[in-house]
C-alpha cells in the first residue's frame, strides 16, 4: 500500500522510525504544533484542505498522527480516501501506547504535566505560524513587563496573573522517553523546569506501539477509527473517543 501520513510536528521523530519500519510506502507531511493554538473548528478546516488535496488515484488511506486534539478532528470527512485515526484523546495517549494506559497514569498523578522530546525541541524556541495571532489575542506568551506596557499597571498585572494561573494545577512534570533520544538533554530540560516551578519529576518509557501499529495496516477497531469515503469522525463520549457519521 501506498500511504499518506499528516501528522502533528511534536511526534516527528516517533512517526519518522515509524514509517521507516512500516512494510508499506508511507509518505509524510508534518504540520506545526501552533495549530492546535486556533482552537478546534480553525484546526479543522486547516486539516480538511490537506485532506482534501490528497490525490486519490495515488493513495489507499490517509493516516492520521493526531489524536481527537480539543475536537480538532471533530468533523473531519472523508471524501475519496478513507482516513485512519487513533482512538485517543491527545498525543500524550499516543506517546504511551495506549489511551488506557494513559488514563490510569494520569489518575495515579493528578496534577501532572508532561513533555517529550517532540514537546521540548518543537516547542517555543521555534517560530510557529499561529503564535503571532495567539498573543495578540490573547497575551499569551508576554512577559510581565510587556502587558504592564500594552494595558497599564493594574490591568497588565491582573491578565499576567490569570494567564499563569493554569500552572499552579500542577504539582509534578513527567517526562515520556520513547527511546528515539540521541542523548539525555531532553530529559535533563524536563527536569530543570520542573526544579524551576517546583514541582516533582519523574522519566517513564513511552510506547510506540500504537504508532507502528497505524502504518503497519490492519487497523484494529479498537485502536483505530477508520472513516470510509462519504462519512465523517465524530466526537464520542465514552471509551471509544472518537466515532464515525455519514456525511450530511
Amino acid at each position: 500500500m501506498r500511504l499518506k501520513l499528516i501528522a502533528c510536528e511534536v511526534l516527528h521523530r516517533e512517526m519518522c522510525a515509524a514509517a521507516a519500519r512500516s512494510p508499506h510506502q508511507v509518505d509524510l507531511e508534518f504540520l506545526p504544533k501552533g495549530l492546535h493554538d486556533l482552537g478546534g473548528a480553525a484546526m479543522l478546516a486547516r486539516l480538511q484542505e490537506i485532506a482534501d488535496a490528497v490525490d486519490p488515484a495515488q493513495y489507499e488511506a490517509i493516516l492520521f498522527g493526531y489524536a481527537l486534539c480539543g475536537n480538532g478532528l471533530a468533523g473531519l470527512a472523508s471524501r475519496a480516501i478513507p482516513l485512519v485515526i487513533p482512538r485517543a484523546h491527545d498525543c500524550i495517549a499516543l506517546l504511551m501506547g495506549s489511551r488506557e494506559r494513559y488514563l490510569r497514569y494520569f489518575e495515579g498523578n493528578p496534577g501532572v504535566y508532561f513533555r517529550s522530546t517532540g514537546w521540548i525541541e518543537r516547542g517555543g524556541n521555534l517560530e510557529q505560524p499561529t503564535l503571532q495571532v495567539v498573543r495578540d489575542k490573547t497575551g499569551a506568551g508576554f512577559a510581565l513587563d510587556e502587558l504592564i506596557g500594552r494595558y497599564g499597571e493594574d490591568n497588565g498585572r491582573y491578565l499576567y496573573e490569570q494567564l499563569h494561573a493554569y500552572e499552579r494545577q500542577y504539582r509534578q512534570l513527567t517526562y515520556i522517553a520513547t527511546g528515539l533520544e540521541p542523548d539525555g538533554r531532553f530529559e535533563e530540560q524536563a527536569r530543570a523546569e520542573a526544579a524551576h516551578r517546583g514541582w516533582t519529576f519523574e522519566s517513564i518509557a513511552g510506547d510506540l506501539g500504537l504508532f507502528e501499529r497505524l502504518v503497519a495496516g490492519g487497523w484494529d477497531e479498537d485502536d483505530f477509527l477508520v472513516v470510509p469515503p462519504g462519512w465523517r469522525v465524530k466526537a464520542v463520549y465514552d471509551g471509544a473517543v472518537i466515532g464515525k457519521e455519514p456525511l450530511p
